[in-house]
């Protein structure tokens, strides 16, 4: 959390929303017992004063209307005299992104009661006409909680995205993650935000039913995905300590993580049962492997599915090389690897990290942990 005077913003947003006003409604996530998300395990969830979000968002605007007067510092002495250097520096960033979004933090915006979040919705249209995209994150139970009509209402005030993150519609990965909802929640979740009118992203994270249950993992969440038709099916991929036991909730359950070319052939499979859709599928995340996989079905998914598949043909040394150019940095979609020279860069880390066919799943799986432990990319 950043906290400079009244001004509030939470710690995480999409990458989708990098030009996006984040305004903080509410701090911490609801429900914050997911075994694979840490974000705020360590904070309590409260919803935060209305007014003070109003205030906010009148702040945002006293600033912009100086930087639109002329004023390059935006009134900043008078801002910083009121304890709104954040306010300012944030105001000023969005100003000079051409102010087309805001992004309400933090993890479940439709905790607020739905009269608040409509007030604060209306305040931002007040003083932002010009703003084309209001976005927020959701869980699908609080989705499912609401009325149709009373989405509608919220949709008419300005809503109109909102991120999900299904992570998996494999009821059995749900349960073993504690996600808290079923496959069955999210597609009646799913269905009525589409129904309402908001543009939904679904959040498919690779890896999270491990070794064992990555083709379950694929195949049920493909199924949910059809059956909601959401307008982007973003991919985050999971990476986890190996302290952590993900499915420590269940009795005699152990967490197998699954390598490369088990991620490769679970996203294969799930784009392979795509049908009957129009969703742009995205891996808009550095942490990805493959984060060439940017298309829109159906015309797209051919295209999609061949990128994966040379991946999961490649004889396995050029595939390591692959794998340990990604993480390095080296390379970041597979035609990189046809650059001159690149291949024998990545072959030089390989040698001196000890990585071979033989032992390559194990050693980067280390490689990735330590950088973890570290605080690195990986």
């Amino acid at each position: 959390m950043t906290r400079h005077g009244t001004f509030e913003q939470g710690p995480i947003r999409p990458p989708s929303e990098a030009s996006s006003l984040l305004l903080r409604v509410n701090r911490n996530c609801p429900w914050n017992r997911c075994t694979f998300c840490s974000i705020y395990k360590k904070e309590k969830f409260s919803l935060r004063p209305v007014d003070d979000v109003i205030s906010e968002i009148d702040t945002v605007h006293r600033i912009i209307c100086a930087l639109d007067a002329g004023d390059p510092s935006g009134g900043q002495q008078k801002s910083l005299a009121h304890g709104d250097d954040h306010a300012f520096f944030a105001a000023r960033s969005w100003h000079a992104s051409g102010m087309k979004s805001i992004f309400l933090q933090d993890a479940d915006s439709l905790t607020i009661p739905p009269e608040n979040l409509i007030r604060i919705l209306q305040q931002v249209k007040s003083r932002f006409p010009q703003v084309q995209r209001i976005t927020s994150y959701a869980r699908s139970a609080s989705v499912e909680r609401l009325s149709g009509a009373t989405l509608k209402e919220v949709a008419d005030a300005g809503l109109n995205r909102i991120h999900i993150g299904m992570e998996s519609a494999a009821d059995t990965v749900l349960e073993l993650v504690q996600k808290g909802v079923t496959k069955a929640t999210h597609i009646a979740a799913g269905l009525k935000v589409k129904q309402a009118g908001i543009e939904l992203s679904e959040y498919f994270l690779i890896g999270l039913g491990g070794r064992e249950f990555s083709e379950e993992h694929a195949t049920e969440s493909a199924d949910a995905l059809n059956q909601i038709n959401p307008d982007f099916i973003r991919f985050r991929t999971l990476h986890l300590p190996d302290r952590v036991n993900l499915y420590a909730g269940v009795a005699g359950a152990k967490f197998q993580w699954a390598p490369d070319l088990v991620l490769a052939r679970e996203v294969h499979t799930l784009i392979s049962r795509l049908e009957g859709i129009t969703s742009r599928i995205k891996s808009d995340h550095s942490y990805n492997l493959f984060q060439e996989i940017d298309g829109t079905l159906p015309g797209d998914r051919a295209r999609l599915l061949a990128g994966l598949q040379s991946f999961i043909d490649m004889e396995p040394e050029r595939r390591i090389l692959f794998e340990v150019g990604k993480r390095s940095g080296h390379v970041l979609q597979l035609r990189d690897l046809d650059i001159p020279g690149r291949l024998e860069e990545v072959a030089e880390i390989c040698r001196k990290s000890g990585i071979t066919p033989d032992n390559a799943d194990q050693r980067i799986h280390e490689i990735v942990q330590e950088r973890m432990r570290r605080g690195l990319p990986y």
